[in-house]
């Protein structure tokens, strides 16, 4: 590592921040103006709740910035060899599956069964590279539950991504709470604080044109980027966080987990209970989305982006307070947890039942 001091990393954290927003605004404005004749899209494969078409490019400068990240960290904090890293590695391996997989999807609509075997080849990449939940004394039991999370969140953030600025503002969320998580730790600057102050600074400047009313989408390429892309942060900073007063705890563990993901969680079982029910896959595309439904009772689509963003908000900073702060786990903290965890998932799966679909036309 540089003979840096606090101060000059500081300011150069700083600049790589700044630095990697503007990259991010101009390179999705680049694209923007390319995009005339390729990546206009309503997305054939996913029905969207823009009826505008509009370019899916945005998933292009989540990778490309990630990619100079690892650049970034190898030049100024180079304390390790990046290759003989097998963790990076077989978490690079499945993040770039991810993004080849997802622009595949946006160019051609690849079939479902194909892009099921790529989710699960970023599940064996994680595997076998040790990025596996520690959250059970049996092994096989912690890979089924490893590889129902990637895969799972990979389908959830794109489903999530139905509605302007929601999967890019959630996403920000869940990166600001492993970041907050990483701080409490007083580590020295890891490589995955590199890689999600990228990412962070990515999805702002990318907001700038993915909020409502949004001129571009991130894809297919940058939901199934982030689904991987925070399936390893997740791992890393909630599954299998050390705790920060003693041994970790399963359910302790368990809940920070899904609190932090608790918005694409609940969608994604949203929608697959009430597609199921009517006979239909969880896998076709509709209007019968939480975010959907919070639009037919009358919020408009910002509006529905705070909705999203607030929960997701009250939800980090409850895991972040439980992590930090919680001596003494006992079970009233884990049915306290838990019952904030199914007011949003109730809270959210009520809106289908009490609201009545007007599509947009």
């Amino acid at each position: 590592m540089l003979d840096l001091g606090n101060f000059s990393i500081s300011i150069l954290l700083a600049s790589y921040v700044a630095f990697t927003i503007f990259a991010s605004v101009l390179m999705n404005g680049l694209l923007l103006k390319f995009s005339l004749s390729l990546g206009m899209k309503n997305d054939s494969g996913q029905i969207r709740w823009a009826t505008a078409a509009k370019p899916a490019f945005g998933g292009i400068s989540f990778y490309i910035l990630f990619l100079f990240a690892v650049v970034f960290y190898a030049i100024f904090f180079p304390n390790q060899d990046l290759l003989l890293n097998k963790k990076f590695l077989g978490f690079f391996i499945a993040v770039s599956l991810g993004f080849i997989m997802g622009l595949a999807d946006d160019a051609y609509n690849t079939k479902p069964f194909l892009k099921f075997l790529v989710q699960f080849l970023c599940g064996i990449s994680f595997v076998l590279s040790d990025n596996i939940i520690q959250i059970t004394p049996w092994y096989e039991f912690n890979l089924f539950i490893t590889f129902f999370w990637v895969v799972g969140l990979m389908n959830s953030l794109n489903m999530l991504d139905n509605m302007d600025g929601i999967t890019t503002s959630v996403s920000i969320i869940i990166c600001i709470g492993a970041l907050t998580s990483l701080a409490f730790r007083n580590e020295a600057i890891h490589l995955n604080t590199i890689l999600m102050l990228g990412v962070v600074s990515t999805l702002l400047g990318f907001l700038y044109y993915n909020w409502n009313p949004s001129r571009m989408f991130m894809g297919d390429s940058g939901s199934q980027f982030l689904g991987v892309f925070l399936a390893g942060i997740g791992i890393e900073y909630f599954w299998n966080a050390p705790d920060y007063y003693g041994a970790a705890v399963q359910s302790k563990q368990f809940l920070i987990a899904i609190l932090m993901f608790v918005v694409p969680i609940s969608d994604t079982t949203t929608v697959s209970i009430n597609r199921i029910l009517k006979g239909k896959s969880p896998f076709v595309g509709g209007r019968d989305h939480t975010t959907h439904h919070l639009s037919y009772m009358g919020l408009s689509d910002r509006h529905v982006a705070l909705v999203m963003i607030g929960l997701s908000s009250l939800a980090m900073f409850l895991s972040i307070f439980v992590m930090n702060n919680v001596r003494n786990w006992n079970t009233t903290y884990a049915v306290s947890a838990g019952i904030v965890f199914l007011l949003i998932v109730v809270g959210l799966y009520s809106t289908t039942r009490i609201s009545k679909p007007k599509p947009k036309s």
